[in-house]
């Protein structure tokens, strides 16, 4: 063998040695794409001033996209949306006016153009299609609002109709909506153990985003809290005689009464032991006579009703 093939042998194991490297940093620098799919929020903007986008409309949509690992890193990482400009999308007469959008359902392409994507990044299908929306009518309305109660007041009490400050609120949303509105609720208000009249802010309920108040949503509510008035029934209350120093027999000897009042003086004992009935015998002489009795009622108390009504006397 030639001496000379035997000084090449190293340069060539070196260039060998060489590709190698380079194919596997090639290698290891190259990587195939791969699919994704992804969920994307619509953005809606440039409602119409006179309409209203209602509940009843595509809020995302499906992409499916073929792309550098590297690059699915990074959309991961972003907030991606696709936008909607409904009033471009909706006014097919350039020069025309907001008015021109008459309510009801509409239909509009998705467009791969719109996806803010890097151009490395190839979209494959997209779904849906088609984005539905479903516009209305906007108007405005006053209506009444009222204050629901939970809980239940203090025993012996009652909550009237509670006041409110403002009286009523104009709201302003889908005609359809807005026109089955009678009357606005605010959040509830608890009535647990309360005694006395009360004021509180509270919110008005606007649960549907739909719907916009005019008015502070902010409510001053009055609660007014009385006493409730109950009835009661006092048995077997002597007959006292009065201005008479003979012998007196009464038939019957008691009397029964029904009385009514707050439930604070009912209920106590001490009060309603002020009541007592009398027959008044002043100049009568000895005989047999038919009397009705007086009866004793504390202030802020209603005798409803009496039994017997008249009495029998007989002065020895």
């Amino acid at each position: 063998m030639p001496s000379g093939m035997h000084k090449l042998t190293p340069y060539c194991r070196f260039f060998t040695f060489l590709m190698v490297l380079i194919s596997s940093c090639f290698y290891s620098c190259t990587t195939e794409p791969v699919e994704t799919d992804l969920l994307l929020f619509v953005d809606f903007s440039n409602v119409p001033e006179n309409m209203v986008l209602t509940y009843f409309h595509t809020d995302k949509i499906e992409i499916k996209i073929l792309a550098d690992p590297k690059l699915m890193d990074f959309i991961n990482k972003k907030n991606i949306r696709y936008p909607v400009d409904l009033y471009t999308d909706l006014e097919f007469d350039p020069a025309g006016a907001s008015e021109s959008i008459e309510p009801g359902s509409y239909l509009i392409p998705v467009e791969k153009i719109r996806i803010p994507l890097d151009p490395a990044i190839k979209i494959l299908s997209i779904k849906p299609s088609y984005l539905s929306v479903q516009l209305e009518k906007k108007i405005r309305r006053t209506v009444k609002v009222s204050v629901p109660y939970t809980g239940k007041p203090a025993k012996g009490y009652i909550a009237l109709e509670a006041a409110t400050q403002p009286a009523t609120v104009e709201l302003i949303g889908a005609a359809p909506l807005i026109s089955s509105i009678k009357e606005l609720k605010t959040k509830p208000i608890d009535l647990t153990n309360a005694n006395e009249d009360f004021k509180k802010k509270i919110p008005l309920d606007l649960d549907d985003p739909s719907i916009v108040s005019s008015s502070d949503p902010i409510i001053i509510v009055t609660v007014p809290i009385q006493q409730q008035l109950v009835s009661k029934t006092i048995e077997n209350i002597p007959i006292q005689v009065w201005n008479c120093t003979s012998e007196v027999n009464i038939e019957p000897s008691q009397i029964t009464v029904q009385i009514k009042g707050p439930f604070e003086m009912i209920s106590n004992k001490e009060i309603t032991g002020q009541i007592y009935s009398f027959i008044d015998l002043k100049g009568l002489l000895p005989g047999v006579y038919a009397r009705h009795a007086y009866i004793n009622i504390p202030v802020d108390l209603i005798m409803t009703d009496a039994a017997p009504q008249v009495f029998t006397i007989k002065i020895e």
